[in-house]
């Protein structure tokens, strides 16, 4: 759906994109990953058709970004950072003008609006004005604007950015719907964790050029060859060992990484040494101690270890 090779951009000195090179399948939900001004924005305007490449080429559902940019519109939904809206207008006559705007017919306006404010849980806010609703509810009438015409491609920009955790939660779960309804999505994101939760592939992004591509899984792999061990969570009885005790007894063990103590919370997070599963003795070792342990909970590599292993040039 979405094919780029040796796209580049420079702005004056500055070089934006470095023969970034990149495919994303069908139906898939793509996590775009990078710092402020890796090079994500500037990918996405290009394939939005509203930047022109330096060099290199970009092609959206088989078309080409430098010559069937009128095409391209008609099958992609793009959705910036900060979303523009008419302040002055309903949630319903907003909707209105954009569905004129692609030229849907009336006859099937009120219909594909109301698919779309349901779809977005929007409804009760559709004679609301757009100035009125909460930062999450704009942000969702932005993906409802962005689904009027029924795209194949989402182009979504920091779509998450300044929502609050329940905000966050819903746009999740707006964006994996969209997912199961056959749409690609290419999403990016400074929320490893929810990248990470719903993405099935990921970019990583670094001052213009791609590091990895691929799936979650993949990055994982890496991360962990790059140095990166698993990691246990573990809360501590008031009664027994305290959690610097605990750490003192954990840290000589050669299997283990590093701990770090929250005795406020009296909990320890153990990161093991790097190819190390197994971790049945470190409730061994914490009891022997005189420990007593409340909760003991295997977490594994995040997205946040992969992005940190990936963009520290272990793999440059």
């Amino acid at each position: 759906m979405i094919e780029i090779k040796g796209l580049s951009k420079r702005y004056g000195t500055l070089t934006a994109l470095d023969s970034l090179t990149l495919d994303i399948g069908p139906g898939q939900l793509f996590g775009f990953i990078g710092p402020n001004g890796a090079g994500k924005t500037t990918t996405m305007k290009i394939l939005a058709c509203l930047l022109q490449a330096d060099a290199g080429t970009a092609k959206v559902c088989g078309m080409d970004v430098r010559t069937r940019g009128d095409d391209i519109r008609r099958v992609i939904g793009y959705m910036p950072d900060f979303l523009g809206v008419y302040d002055d207008l309903t949630v319903d006559e907003y909707l209105q003008f954009f569905a004129s705007a692609f030229q849907i017919p009336r006859t099937q306006r009120r219909r594909i609006i109301d698919q779309c404010l349901e779809l977005t849980d929007l409804t009760a806010k559709r004679d609301a004005l757009v100035d009125s609703l909460s930062r999450g509810m704009q942000q969702r009438l932005g993906v409802a604007r962005v689904l009027i015409h029924d795209p194949k491609v989402l182009l979504l920009d920091e779509p998450a950015s300044g929502l609050d955790p329940r905000a966050r939660i819903e746009m999740r779960m707006l964006l994996q719907e969209l997912g199961r309804m056959g749409k690609t999505l290419m999403v990016s994101s400074h929320i490893l964790t929810e990248l990470g939760e719903m993405s099935t592939s990921i970019g990583i992004i670094e001052r213009g050029k791609l590091l990895y591509a691929g799936s979650i899984e993949e990055a994982f792999s890496r991360a962990r060859d790059a140095g990166t061990g698993e990691r246990i969570a573990v809360r501590l009885e008031p009664e027994g060992a305290t959690p610097e005790a605990a750490r003192a007894l954990l840290t000589a063990d050669r299997r283990v990484a590093r701990v770090v103590a929250d005795p406020g919370q009296r909990e320890l997070t153990i990161e093991l040494v790097a190819g190390e599963h197994g971790h049945h003795f470190i409730i061994e070792t914490l009891v022997k101690g005189g420990a007593k342990i409340a909760a003991f909970q295997p977490e594994g590599i995040k997205l946040e270890d992969a992005f940190l292993k990936l963009t520290t040039g272990a793999l440059q």
